[in-house]
């Protein structure tokens, strides 16, 4: 099914019926107008493109502006993304989609961009453990011997090595919405999702 874009407000707590609290991730979601519906008659696959926000027309592309205008559109949206379809859904370009698609207790996953962390050593990128840490060992979280020795004579492709960590396009499936607020667009996840506060994701169920 279609899902929704969204942006990550932050974290916060909420208590449910039994008192109990359960942490939350916060998700500004649509509306979302649809801009365009592809079907597998004219562009080979079902799918619709969704949008979200408004940019400022100074700051768009003409090619942007006649996109949105075809939707009906007043302003190119800030993101356009795309959705595949099932089959037996149907959509009309300007429809739009809100938070009312999800329900409490409803299974989604969400995908977003992960916190670059930037150029990081084995310890942080992957746990390794170091070295031993007494006396000042002086190369204590360096990754140790890498490749084997004669034979192949080199290092295996995949092996764990320092390099940039994070920034990646990261998916996490089997969230589950606690709390949908209509009023304010604002769906309530259990748990983390992908990305630092104002990233943007994509929520489907």
């Amino acid at each position: 099914m279609a899902g929704l874009i969204g942006k990550k407000i932050g974290m916060t707590r909420i208590f449910n019926e039994d008192g109990v609290q359960v942490p939350v991730t916060v998700i500004e979601a649509g509306p979302c107008p649809v801009v365009q519906v592809k079907s597998a008659g004219t562009d080979g696959y079902g799918a619709i493109q969704l949008g979200l926000g408004a940019q400022k027309a100074k700051r768009a592309s003409k090619a942007e502006v006649g996109h949105a205008a075809k939707a009906g559109l007043e302003a190119a949206p800030r993101l356009i993304r795309e959705f595949a379809l099932d089959s037996g859904e149907e959509y009309v370009v300007g429809q739009e989609l809100t938070v009312a698609l999800f329900e409490a207790g409803d299974r989604i996953k969400i995908t977003g961009r992960s916190k670059g962390k930037g150029f990081q050593g084995v310890v942080k990128r992957y746990g390794f453990a170091g070295r031993p840490a007494s006396h000042g060992h002086p190369m204590s979280r360096t990754p140790g011997s890498v490749g084997p020795g004669t034979n192949p004579s080199r290092v295996i492709k995949g092996k764990k090595l320092p390099g940039r960590m994070g920034g990646a396009r990261t998916t996490i499936r089997n969230l589950q919405i606690v709390r949908v607020d209509g009023e304010r667009n604002l769906l309530f996840v259990k748990g983390g999702v992908p990305g630092a506060r104002d990233g943007y994701v994509l929520i489907t169920k």
